[in-house]
């Protein structure tokens, strides 16, 4: 019996490699690990009540992780995401608190104040040509004074907002199923994750997401207004933000000025452990979702095991070097 021919095995692994698809199996068997590994580390972790409150943990940075992912797909980075979050539901509660307009009004300032805030990160990237990282750093500053400014340094409350707190933590899903209880925030993961997959993969700013990130000269040699859906895909990805600002405050039920920093990174890691590269022009939303996963279930389970807040501080950033290394190994591999 012969074996199989070693140059079709090597052209396998480095398609598989070129695809990011071994990047998306090796992030899922983690995730498995990890799950079997607290499961047996500790009787309460599978108890229903915490895996709802990972699910409630991934809701939030899962949906910053997607809007991070439609920016590093261009070769772009947005440190600003964690303060935009913040400064969405801040502006949430001066619509709904301060002024006392109604709840769709709220719903609509959050995705419009992240929309803006994409939009004019995007300009500074794209018409000004100030290097994504200096651009949304100078952002992440701006919105986080903002937010002090607006709030007046304290936290702003939606006791007076009836149903506001149910966007995240309501079940649509278990008044129809009462023994499946998933809140609404989760659903509302899996609407953005499938609202946003479904743009890269089947629409013209998808495309030219993933050209961006491959070769930004190649298309705006080839006719392309390469600024202006550059700005469109930091404009959609803020919009996106804003919906992750409307989960945390209906979460907390408050807007909390001095929240935020810190949130940009967990995003990040997710996106790279989910096989996005940093160099741009490959990634899914899938891989992002379960990079998410893995972040929160390592989070939930350190907690859990009673390990202290600055050892899973540690244990984070050294995930994110891991996760770079990782891409940086793949990109060689697929050269």
């Amino acid at each position: 019996m012969t074996s199989a021919n070693p140059d079709a095995r090597q052209g396998v692994f480095a398609k598989l490699a070129a695809s990011g698809a071994h990047q998306k199996l090796l992030a899922f068997a983690s995730l498995l690990i990890l799950l079997l590994g607290f499961t047996l580390a500790s009787p309460n972790f599978m108890q229903t009540t915490n895996i709802i409150a990972i699910l409630q943990a991934t809701s939030v940075n899962g949906v910053l992780a997607v809007a991070t992912t439609l920016v590093i797909i261009t070769g772009g980075i947005d440190l600003s995401i964690g303060t935009l979050m913040t400064f969405t539901a801040v502006m949430t509660g001066a619509v709904l608190t301060n002024l006392g307009l109604p709840l769709p009004l709220g719903v609509l300032t959050a995705l419009g104040t992240g929309a803006f805030c994409g939009l004019c990160s995007g300009t500074f990237v794209a018409k000004m040509k100030i290097p994504p990282f200096i651009a949304t750093l100078g952002m992440m500053l701006i919105l986080k004074g903002l937010s002090l400014v607006i709030s007046g340094t304290r936290p702003i409350y939606f006791n007076n907002t009836p149903g506001f707190d149910q966007i995240s933590l309501g079940s649509v899903i278990g008044a129809v199923i009462p023994s499946l209880p998933i809140p609404n925030g989760v659903l509302i993961l899996f609407l953005v994750a499938g609202a946003a997959s479904y743009i890269l993969s089947r629409t013209v700013l998808g495309r030219y997401c993933f050209a961006l990130g491959s070769n930004e000269e190649s298309v705006r040699l080839s006719g392309v207004n390469t600024d202006w859906w550059k700005i469109a895909i930091y404009t959609l990805s803020g919009a996106i933000v804003g919906i992750g600002g409307l989960l945390i405050a209906s979460r907390l039920n408050s807007a909390q000025p001095a929240l935020g920093l810190g949130y940009e990174l967990e995003a990040i890691a997710a996106v790279v452990i989910g096989g996005t590269s940093l160099s741009g022009g490959r990634g899914t939303i899938l891989g992002t979702l379960i990079g998410a996963l893995i972040m929160a279930v390592l989070t939930n389970g350190l907690r859990i095991l009673s390990v202290a807040q600055e050892w899973q501080t540690v244990v984070t950033g050294a995930i994110i070097i891991l996760a770079v290394y990782a891409d940086q190994v793949r990109r060689k591999k697929a050269a």
